[in-house]
């Protein structure tokens, strides 16, 4: 069922959705959440996509807006879906003109009462979600550091302004490689004394994978860069050897573990709705990760002061 609306508002778009269900016998009791997708024409195709793959197993009511030219009059445009080899409702609404700035009044009567919200960016997001009127309407705000520009400094911003709640796919990207790494020093006796890790260049999640390993371990740990894809490898020296994981073709990788034999381990590159569906399932604060941008920080500023001193000796 799909229903097109032209220079509409809120309160007509609920109507819509009120017929839609009715037409297609699809009553709001099975949806769970209300999934906000703050986007734009570029890459509202793909946004969209990703949240139809994952309402099979997070119904849910999608949000879709959809900003256009801030030029000329505020008008919104909205389109109604229910059904359509989904598991939820869609709601697309692009906005223009003033109405961009106050997407929040758009948005706010179309929220699932007493239901959990989540907004996600899935290009470039604002420096602080929770403080944007559309961000603070959310439990959980999902961003994605390395889907926008200058993907480390907006990782950075976003650390900075982190506010419980807030998290980033490029965390969740860290999952298999955080578990592997946790479950082989459960298997070994010596301390570590150092580690590395190794990423394609200006790699968000290899500076919070970093970040969590020199938080939980109290040493060191180097970032270099290689080819890619992604992270390639990991390692953490101990007495007794390294502890090595090592994906050189973004699918596979190889475990090593001091006194063992290497083995192989699935670790393929996760798409966006495996990342999103991995995030819904947990809506509670995430202490791991806030420790993690905390020490993050840590890491950016004393590098900065680093380089800056250096520079100042330089210059004398």
């Amino acid at each position: 069922m799909k229903i097109d609306l032209s220079d509409t508002n809120a309160s007509e778009v609920s109507a819509a959705l009120v017929r839609a269900r009715r037409s297609a016998g699809s009553p709001a009791m099975g949806m769970v959440l209300t999934l906000v997708v703050v986007t734009d024409e570029a890459r509202f195709y793909d946004a969209m996509q990703a949240a139809a793959t994952i309402s099979t197993e997070h119904p849910a009511r999608v949000l879709g807006l959809i900003h256009r030219g801030s030029r000329g009059s505020a008008r919104l445009d909205a389109q109604v879906r229910i059904g359509n080899n989904t598991s939820g409702e869609t709601l697309l609404l692009r906005l223009n003109g003033e109405l961009i700035k106050h997407a929040e009044s758009v948005a706010l009567p179309l929220l699932l009462p007493d239901s959990p919200v989540v907004v996600w960016w899935p290009g470039q997001a604002p420096q602080n979600p929770a403080e944007t009127a559309i961000g603070s309407l959310g439990k959980r705000r999902i961003t994605d550091a390395a889907a926008g520009r200058a993907r480390i400094a907006s990782l950075i911003a976003t650390a900075r302004n982190y506010t419980s709640g807030d998290t980033d796919l490029s965390w969740t990207r860290l999952t298999p490689w955080r578990g592997l790494m946790a479950a082989a020093l459960d298997q070994i006796d010596a301390d570590v004394t150092g580690g590395r890790v190794a990423a394609a260049r200006a790699n968000p999640s290899a500076q919070l994978l970093a970040a969590w390993l020199e938080s939980r371990l109290g040493v060191s740990v180097d970032l270099t860069t290689s080819k890619g894809p992604g992270i390639t490898d990991v390692r953490l020296r101990t007495a007794d050897g390294d502890v090595a994981l090592n994906r050189a073709d973004g699918r596979t990788g190889v475990f090593s573990v001091p006194g063992e034999a290497d083995r192989p381990v699935a670790l393929k590159r996760r798409t966006v709705p495996e990342l999103l569906a991995e995030d819904l399932r947990h809506l509670d604060e995430d202490d791991i990760y806030a420790e993690t941008v905390r020490h993050l920080l840590r890491r950016t500023d004393q590098a900065s002061n680093t380089t800056s001193e250096n520079t100042a000796k330089g210059s004398g």
